[in-house]
């Protein structure tokens, strides 16, 4: 019941938040939070670490933004077609990189990932370097105005919703307690039965599925994509995200992309405002060392805060709730006389 409060009251606040913040900068995190969601799927629950993510994000991305501005589709169909192609790349790349366990899962999926990147440095459609710009957010279902930036944050907003309600639907179905036990203990779900490769395959799909989605938004959302969006660097980013706010949490990969986001977009002015309130003016210096900041929280996350942010605070609360309940169980005993004053005397 509790979670459902904290999820009502999440969403109360995502409709609000238009009113006081830039609806783009607003989107982007979204995106990026479905983008953290989606590869939490594969590795928070399922224990594969891909670092191949980008190809399924820029991917989808790229023939999203095609799609809308060569072809003339719909927005809703040019994000089903970023979708379906992210989810037609992860099932190639998913059937190849699980024969094979560990750091070679994951070397395999960069390998993939980063030939998918020279396609698009060379493909046509993709203006290489110059990237993909002057994409149409078109209208949604042919009638609903696009162009708004308050009216495509709600409907990114739907989709984000939607998409993490599915993510928790997966989490908690027999599918993702499968997944989990994949996770804990492989060799244990193959001795019960389960066919773990084909968990594993499925796994992938979907966690490719939904992180080309975030793609697909994004670029409808802010109009072009680059190959920025393909690099590896982008899947070491997601890795990141979700790291620093918890794996195998269901809202720290969300707090992690605000977090990571919010400093490579905005650390130059908290620098500023630090710098103005101390009066210390190397504060000012902060814009230019994002990539330095970033990689400190990084070591202090993994030294400190092995969890991340969500992990520690559900380890708190979970401490906690122990100490209550066990001095709750060791009250003292009422004394002996004081038990038996209500007794009748015989």
């Amino acid at each position: 019941m509790n979670k459902k409060v904290g999820y009502a009251i999440a969403l109360a606040a995502a409709l609000a938040l238009p009113q006081f913040f830039y609806t783009v900068f607003l989107m982007k995190l979204m995106c990026f939070a479905l983008f953290a969601c989606a590869f939490n799927l594969l590795i928070g629950f399922t224990g594969l670490l891909s670092f191949g993510h980008a190809a399924f994000f820029g991917g989808a991305a790229y023939i999203t933004g095609h799609a809308l501005k060569s072809w003339g589709l719909s927005f809703e169909l040019g994000i089903l077609a970023g979708v379906a192609a992210a989810a037609v790349c992860g099932l190639l790349m998913g059937a190849l990189a699980i024969r094979r366990q560990g750091i070679y899962f994951t070397m395999i999926t960069l390998a993939l990932a980063q030939m998918l990147y020279f396609v698009f440095l060379q493909a046509p459609f993709t203006r290489g370097e110059d990237g993909l710009q002057g994409i149409p957010r078109g209208k949604l279902l042919g009638v609903i105005d696009l162009s708004d930036d308050k009216v495509m944050y709600y409907v990114v907003l739907a989709i984000c919703v939607a998409a993490f309600a599915f993510i928790l639907r997966i989490v908690h179905s027999p599918f993702g307690t499968v997944l989990k036990a994949i996770k804990e203990n492989e060799a244990r779900a193959i001795s019960l039965g389960y066919d773990v490769n084909r968990y594993k395959l499925l796994a992938f799909v979907l966690s490719a599925a939904l992180a080309g989605l975030a793609g697909s938004v994004k670029t409808s959302m802010l109009g072009f994509a680059t190959l920025t969006d393909v690099h590896w660097s982008m899947s070491g980013l997601v890795v990141l995200m979700t790291l620093v706010g918890g794996l195998g949490t269901l809202i720290g990969p969300v707090v992690g992309a605000v977090l990571i986001i919010t400093l490579e977009n905005k650390l130059g002015d908290i620098g500023s405002a630090l710098a103005s309130l101390t009066g210390w003016e190397w504060f000012n210096a902060l814009g230019e060392s994002v990539t330095t900041v970033i990689g400190f929280i990084f070591i202090l996350c993994v030294m400190s805060f092995r969890r991340g942010v969500v992990g520690e605070a559900n380890a708190l609360i979970a401490s906690w709730r122990g100490r209550k309940a066990a001095n709750a169980g060791h009250r003292p005993a009422p004394a002996a006389g004081t038990a038996r004053a209500s007794q009748p005397s015989v």
